[in-house]
């Protein structure tokens, strides 16, 4: 019954996660034409208006994870610090899902004729909200030269009052629930991949919670993919490379998300634990794994890939360094795993 619940194609496997530089059209469409990735992804959007971005409150910053300085503290005009890891205290997009499509739809005018190259909606909201995301993506999909998918983003740890429904068999049972519903009540709807992306899980029961949830309503279970990890929440760096100020980084009190190297090993774990569990259960064994969290060249795609990946997405890394980033992992894209 798996082959009932639609796949991701993504070839090469590498793209771009949710993340502050998949923010606008021009964004987007760069990412769209880079030839290394095999897909790409919106930032987290919200049906209606866009998230409230307020540029005093919300920022992220590269650092240092040894030493947690940046390369604008330095006093050395020559010295370059490995800035591989990132804090940010940013919420989701200002950019609403109705102008995401749109900008789908300008891309798509760009291109002659069909393609492969997914584009993958992240979204976030209520279940309901959630459940008209997914609606709207399918509908938007007869219209595009390109097949949509939709993120469901279940775990940013920055949002107040709001904590992480992943972390909840309850709340994810109820949006599993809803998104059943919405595809069965829709048959004239294209059937459209939809994936949930997971927060980073330090222990079995939170990954245990999630499989719980994910097989609770019959068999298949719907989701076509995990895109696994989200930030690691209630992190903190200090302005100075000592700390000796105590003065945050970021505004406030400087508490956020942290992406980049420091998150590698617990993405790696997560996808790794995910991989195994989901591959225990007919019900679950078609589900993919989009793994993310601190790759940022060839040696750490691979890394992912053994752990179980079935793409490989990056954030921070595309932040520091561009669209070069797809390039210099692009040749080990090339190599079975």
């Amino acid at each position: 019954m798996a082959d009932r619940v639609p796949r991701i194609d993504i070839s090469p496997p590498l793209l771009n996660s949710a993340c502050p530089w998949a923010t606008t059209r021009e964004d987007l469409e760069a990412l769209f034409r880079c030839s290394f990735t095999g897909a790409i992804t919106t930032r987290t959007s919200l049906l209606g208006e866009g998230f409230r971005h307020d540029p005093d409150t919300h920022q992220y910053t590269f650092f240092d994870p040894v030493t947690h300085a940046t390369n604008g503290e330095t006093e050395s005009s020559t010295a370059t610090i490995p800035e591989t890891a990132s804090l940010n205290t940013l919420g989701y997009s200002p950019v609403p899902l109705e102008t995401y499509l749109s900008y789908i739809s300008d891309i798509s005018g760009g291109i002659s004729k069909l393609t492969n190259k997914l584009v993958i909606v992240s979204v976030t909201g209520t279940p309901d909200d959630v459940a008209k995301c997914y609606c709207f993506i399918a509908k938007h999909s007869l219209q595009v030269n390109m097949p949509l998918a939709m993120e469901v983003n279940l775990s940013c740890p920055n949002i107040p009052n709001a904590p992480p429904p992943a972390y909840s068999g309850e709340a994810l049972s109820r949006y599993l629930n809803v998104l059943r519903a919405a595809i069965s009540t829709t048959p004239e709807l294209p059937r459209i991949p939809f994936g949930l992306k997971t927060p980073p899980y330090t222990y079995a029961d939170q990954f245990k919670t999630l499989v719980s949830a994910l097989t609770s309503g019959g068999s298949p279970c719907p989701v076509s993919f995990l895109t696994a990890t989200n930030t690691l929440g209630s992190c903190l760096v200090l302005a100075n490379e000592d700390g000796a100020s105590g003065k945050p980084r970021l505004p406030g009190l400087g508490v956020g998300g942290m992406a980049g190297a420091p998150l590698h090993p617990l993405a790696l774990g997560n996808v790794l634990t995910l991989r195994r569990m989901l591959d225990a259960s007919e019900a679950t064994n078609h589900v993919d794994i989009i793994g993310v969290g601190g790759v940022e060249d060839g040696s750490g795609y691979g890394r992912m890939r053994g752990a179980g990946a079935a793409a490989v997405g990056l954030a921070t890394a595309l932040g520091r360094k561009g669209l070069k980033v797809f390039e210099e992992i692009g040749p080990n894209t090339n190599h079975p795993h």
